[in-house]
């Protein structure tokens, strides 16, 4: 296979990498999420969201007892973060939009101008740059007043989602053409209703965590539905779905099943019933829990089923998956009680690392194997990467373990697409800067610029990965060779 040699200055030092050659139709971006960057909270009507009462919480959730009240404080500084796109030289932005920045109560009653005019500008400002805006519509921010009505867990959010995603589509479709419904389905209903971890703040395992994801997966459907019916033949956008998986790598000879179980409700929960030909849950999901919850003596199953109209709504509604990937595990079984009611005991697997990954953070070979599993289980469907990173705890602006990591990682994507088939064609970076991690506040960096948090100003300087990726991003363009 022939290579470039891509060589990078990085801080006081000069790097070279041999690389694949780059897929001429791959494009690369970075990513980020409303509330972790934006900050601005209450700032010209924005309304209150899950995340802006839970961080508030007495004793704090958060692993730093901060919040995203300022974050990057990206609301006043987007101009900044235009400037790092534009070092960076992306092909893409993935951003997602704050739902009550748009509507205030969460309905769309009531529109508000001045979100309005701060997405046209961060949108126009990208276009004008030639960078194109990818939008994620949700990126777990529910506003505070639905969630007050049940949330996830309430049926009537399917309609309440549509209807924003409405003026979303309408205010900014006519420049925008990349569109993910929802971020992360398993993390808004396994993370936060199976283990009461981040916002709201509930737990309902093994209930309220499948009431969730068929809720997300009716949702989602039917925003792209609605984009369908009322503005794709005139804003000619697509619309997909993004969803996390880690690799689920057999922990000895014999966890071969596990580790399918593992995929199966885990990545399959949400990615079957709208890629696969059945277009539902499955079966081993279906079947597995149906019978645990008869034991338990559940009149029906803990797993919601479809009806036969719901799967013709959901089968098939997506033009992309979106494909968020940090982790490989080893899987094998474990026993749990019959009377242990939740998602770990219905999947039946143990995940951990195994002692001979020399670096158990950075395991590309992971990766790969979980495009061509994607391909081969879902007829090759077109996958964008919609976040991929490293993190860790330093300051430190040298982070050569990210520059590893990403060169691993997008060789290993190169060997998909060149050696595999995968039918791959975006990649995007979390992230373009240090933010708000969730519960891990800002005790975690993942970002290509470091960002200065203990500022007023926030400051935004470059990492050894923001030069790295420069290069990778400039290379990409036919005309580069050399960096």
């Amino acid at each position: 296979m022939s290579s470039k040699v891509l060589i990078v200055v990085l801080l006081n030092s000069i790097v070279c990498f041999s690389l694949t050659v780059l897929p001429p139709q791959l494009k690369f971006g970075a990513a980020t999420a409303a509330y972790q960057i934006e900050g601005g909270c209450g700032k010209d009507d924005k309304g209150k969201s899950i995340w802006d009462i839970y961080a508030h919480s007495i004793p704090s959730p958060i692993k730093d007892h901060s919040t995203g009240d300022v974050a990057c404080d990206s609301y006043d500084l987007w101009k900044e973060d235009i400037k790092m796109i534009k070092f960076l030289n992306l092909h893409f932005y993935r951003f997602s939009i704050s739902w009550t920045r748009i509507l205030p109560s969460g309905f769309s009653n009531r529109i508000n101008s001045k979100g309005i005019e701060y997405y046209n500008k961060l949108i126009n400002s990208l276009l004008e740059n030639g960078i194109e805006p990818m939008i994620t519509l949700y990126h777990w921010d529910l506003p505070q007043n639905i969630q007050i009505l049940g949330g996830w867990t309430n049926s009537r959010i399917v309609d309440y989602f549509a209807d924003y995603a409405a003026v979303v589509f309408r205010f900014f479709g006519d420049r925008v053409s990349s569109w993910i419904t929802i971020n992360e389905p398993s993390s808004i209903c396994r993370d936060v209703y199976e283990y009461g971890n981040g916002a709201p703040g509930l737990e309902s395992p093994g209930i309220g965590t499948y009431i969730c994801g068929k809720n997300v997966l009716l949702a989602h459907a039917k925003v792209y539905r609605l984009y369908q019916e009322h503005f794709k033949n005139t804003q000619r956008g697509r619309v997909g779905i993004t969803i996390d998986s880690i690799w689920a790598e057999p922990f000895d000879e014999g966890d071969e099943k596990a580790s399918d179980i593992e995929m199966q409700m885990s990545f399959g929960w949400f990615a079957n019933p709208i890629f696969s030909k059945m277009g539902d849950y499955p079966d081993i999901m279906k079947t597995t829990i149906a019978k645990r919850s008869s034991n338990q003596n559940f009149t029906t199953s803990r797993l919601p089923a479809f009806t036969d109209a719901e799967i013709a709504i959901v089968r098939g509604s997506a033009d992309f998956l979106g494909l968020n990937h940090y982790h490989t595990w080893a899987v094998s079984n474990i026993n749990y009680s019959v009377l242990d009611v939740s998602f770990d005991a219905d999947k039946g697997t143990y995940l951990q690392k195994k002692a001979e990954w020399k670096d158990p953070d950075v395991l590309p070979w992971g990766f790969r194997k979980l495009l061509v599993w994607i391909k081969k289980q879902y007829d090759n469907p077109l996958v964008y990467v919609t976040e991929n990173g490293f993190a860790d705890s330093s300051e430190s602006l040298d982070d050569q373990r990210r520059v590893y990591f990403l060169e691993s990682y997008i060789s290993a994507l190169c060997t998909a697409i060149q050696e595999d088939g995968c039918n791959i064609t975006r990649y995007a970076v979390w992230s373009l800067m240090d933010n708000m991690e969730w519960t891990d506040g800002y005790t975690i960096k993942y970002g290509l610029f470091h960002t200065n948090f203990s500022s007023s100003y926030r400051n935004r300087t470059k990492r050894s990965s923001a030069f790295y990726y420069k290069g990778i991003c400039s290379l990409a363009e036919p005309s580069v060779t050399v960096v």
